[in-house]
């Protein structure tokens, strides 16, 4: 991984990479909220039909 004459990464693909990491973080946070409200929003339409 750090081996001498292996290739160095750009600022943009460091950049590029932390962007993706991030929308990946809150896409996993908000599927995670979603599933957890899913049963609530499941009943209140069962009650309101």
């Amino acid at each position: 991984m750090f081996a001498p004459g292996q290739e160095q990464i750009s600022k943009e693909e460091i950049k590029a990479g932390e962007a993706q990491a991030n929308q990946t973080i809150r896409m996993a946070v908000t599927g995670g909220i979603l599933l957890y409200l899913s049963p609530f929003a499941i009943d209140f339409v069962n009650k309101f039909l």
